[in-house]
């Protein structure tokens, strides 16, 4: 090993630095803390990797279902389910990320994964963002209440979307959302929300100052 000068804050510290199999395995077993944050950076750098392969269809919209400046020097994507809590607790930060970022655009990714009623929504909202309709859609089914074929067709009504042309869009419709899974997959994505900006994946509802501060990162990156 090779001992190296480091600081602590108050204090001098001294580093040993391992150098084989030998010394790696010597280390650890002295400091086992550094094995979880080990990890997590090992799977930072695959999610970046999975990101970067797969690029245009994380951050290609469907149609409508984006908001904010279509010229953006960063794009947020997000991936949720109509029928999850945390990401209808999630819609406040996205308006306010919107509201206070000029330069940010948001994608919006239908992963319906929680029931078949999020699977109906999905097809739904994807029909909106066709017709330049997904934000009033989006915004009227979360106002109202839990999901179900009621709610959903008054969203539909709200937001004056024809859903009378569902069954010659239907293909292109599943095959966004069959996409949207198979890459949520490749990304590990397994919950809503996940959100995906620059290089990185986060899964979770975030405070607005967390997607702040990745916002910002990626954009100096």
């Amino acid at each position: 090993m090779t001992a190296v000068a480091g600081g602590l804050v108050g204090a001098a510290a001294t580093y040993l630095i391992p150098r084989g199999d030998s010394d790696v395995r010597g280390y650890l077993m002295v400091h086992p803390e550094v094995i979880p944050e080990a990890m997590r950076r090992l799977q930072e750098k695959e999610a970046g990797k999975s990101v970067a392969a797969n690029r245009d269809a994380i951050t290609t919209p469907f149609a409508g279902a984006w908001a904010g400046n279509p010229k953006a020097d960063v794009t947020l994507v997000e991936y949720y389910d109509y029928n999850c809590g945390y990401c209808r607790a999630s819609l406040p930060a996205v308006r306010q990320l919107l509201a206070d970022d000029p330069n940010l655009r948001i994608v919006f990714r239908e992963l319906p994964v929680l029931a078949d009623s999020s699977r109906d929504a999905a097809r739904i909202s994807l029909v909106a963002a066709a017709q330049g309709k997904f934000s009033p859609f989006h915004d009227a089914l979360y106002a109202g209440g839990p999901v179900s074929t009621d709610s959903i067709a008054a969203a539909a009504r709200t937001a004056g979307v024809d859903t009378g042309n569902l069954s010659t869009i239907a293909p292109k419709v599943d095959a966004e959302i069959a996409s949207n899974l198979d890459t949520a997959a490749k990304l590990g994505i397994t919950g809503t929300p996940s959100w995906v900006v620059g290089d990185r994946v986060m899964s979770g509802a975030f405070p607005i100052e967390d997607l702040k501060r990745a916002i910002a990162e990626a954009r100096a990156g």
